[in-house]
Order: C-alpha cells, then structure tokens, then sequence
C-alpha cells in the first residue's frame, strides 16, 4: 500500500505515541511524510529512523515547523543549511526527499506511479485581491488578529527573504517536474496546497498568505498528474478538481485530532490512484 499523513508534530506526547504505533500492512508499504513531523532534530530523526525502519520506502518533504529556528533549537541552522542537514538526516536513512531521483511505486494492479515529493514555501500571494503587496497583507492579517509564527522563528538564510527562497524552489521544481518523462501518471507530495480552493475551508481565512503561492496552480494541470497530497492546514479532506485529486492528510494537534474522534490516521492511496488510472485509460479508449 501506498500511505501518507503529515503534520505529526511529535512534541507532544500524544502525537508521538499514534507515530509509534505506525506499522505497515504488508512489507512493501510506502509511506510519505508531508511536513511538519517535529521543531527539533532529536525528534525530527527519531521519526525518521524509526518509520524508515519498518516502512519499505518513506518519502519526506518539508514543512514550515521543520525550519523553524526558535530559542529552544539546539540545533542553530538557519534557513537553507538547515533544510540541507535534514535532507541528509533522510539519506543516512535511505528516506527519499525533494532533492532526490523521483522514485516510481507499483500498485497492486501493475501500474506505477511517479512520487514526487517537491517543496516550494510561500511567497503571499495566496491574499485578498484588494491587498498589492505582502507587507499589506501581513498587516491586514495583523488587524485580523491573525500571525503565523513563521514570521518569528522561520529564518530564510542565505535568502533576503521567504520570497526570494520559494522563488528559487519554484524554479527549481518547475524544472524537475518538466524532466519526468510524458505518459507518467505523477503523485505530487507538497506540504502547502498547490492551489488556493482548498482554502476556502480555512476558519481565519488571512492565514492564506502563509499557505502556498499562485504560481504554483499551473502544476495541478499538469499533463499525468492524478493526486496531490499535501498538509498544513491541519483539515483533512479530499477535493476533485479537474479530475485531480487533492488531499489534506493532516495529523494535526491533539486537540484538533481528538475533537474529530479519529479512529485511523494513516491515509490509503491506492484505491484512489487506481481508479485515477481507471478513468485515464478510458479517456484514452474514448479519444482512440
């Protein structure tokens, strides 16, 4: 099986005990990890280590709270070296990241699938349409009484500022995403949503600065691209737009999961995926 969640945020006791109990169905279970596992390395490797151990390929992108520099960190890497030393945490446990060969998963019908895990940030301009700049929609959400914590803890070195960096990941995924070769069916694994319609769910809906860029939309059209998995928003869920597949898998804070009475937490690909590929071939049949 194919599996995925996201935002584990194992400090809290709770949380750490669901990913301890983390085992897979069969052995050649993959998992993908989209973000937001832990603020300090400790944690951060721990995760890593120990569902690389028992899952036969986990696959890992960043979110926001893995970059955080807060007073606490022990670790004192901002920004780029910081997300370097994580990537080569993952390697020293042969869990796949953004800055590796897209690797292909095989469903239980034959098919395959290329995993692409891509991490790009946010860059504001997920804002309301009467707000020009980022400094404007900061301070509209400031109003609001809305702030992400990323504006104090998330450090963007060498960059001069969050822009800048997603930015130069969003040139750097474009061109990797545009080396798959044509007729792949593609799963893109994001921490922050693609598109901005997921969105629109958001209790506080300010915090969408924070949460994606437009430049991004183009990628859910993209030619092969059937599911795309993400977190962040801490509100799972699962949209079809375009006949594309979008996917919150979002653990999320104890308080959060707990009111939702959740009974699983793993989420299963494969049905969604196979019939994905159902509907691509008949496509294809009714074009022919």
């Amino acid at each position: 099986m194919l599996l995925a969640i996201s935002d584990l945020h194992v400090s809290h006791a709770t949380n750490k005990a669901i990913v301890e109990s983390f085992r897979p169905a069969t052995p050649d279970d993959w998992l993908l990890l989209a973000g937001d596992i832990a603020e300090q390395e400790p944690d951060f490797t721990w995760v890593i280590s120990t569902l690389s151990q028992r899952f036969a390929q986990v696959v890992w992108t960043p979110g926001n709270h893995e970059l955080w520099c807060t007073p606490r960190d022990q670790l004192k890497l901002p920004g780029v070296p910081r997300y370097e030393h994580l990537v080569n945490i993952c390697r020293q446990h042969n869990v796949l990241t953004p800055e590796d060969e897209f690797r292909h998963y095989r469903m239980g019908n034959g098919a395959t699938v290329t995993i692409a895990p891509i991490f790009t940030l946010y860059d504001y301009s997920f804002r309301n349409q009467a707000d020009y700049t980022a400094e404007q929609a900061i301070e509209r959400a400031r109003r609001c009484g809305v702030i992400s914590s990323d504006e104090f803890f998330l450090k963007t070195y060498p960059h001069r500022n969050i822009i800048d960096w997603c930015r130069e990941r969003i040139h750097y995924t474009e061109k990797r995403l545009n080396a798959i070769p044509e007729g792949e069916d593609i799963v893109l694994i994001s921490h922050f949503p693609i598109i901005r319609k997921p969105l629109e769910s958001l209790r506080n809906r300010e915090f969408s600065i924070w949460c994606g860029s437009e430049k991004t939309h183009q990628w859910a059209s993209r030619t092969g691209v059937r599911l795309v998995v993400y977190g962040h928003l801490h509100l799972p869920d699962l949209n079809y737009i375009h006949d594309v597949a979008h996917l919150e898998v979002s653990l999320g804070y104890p308080r959060e999961w707990q009111a939702h009475g959740r009974q699983s937490y793993l989420v299963q690909l494969d049905e969604l995926l196979e019939h994905a590929n159902e509907d691509r071939q008949s496509s294809i049949l009714i074009r022919g």
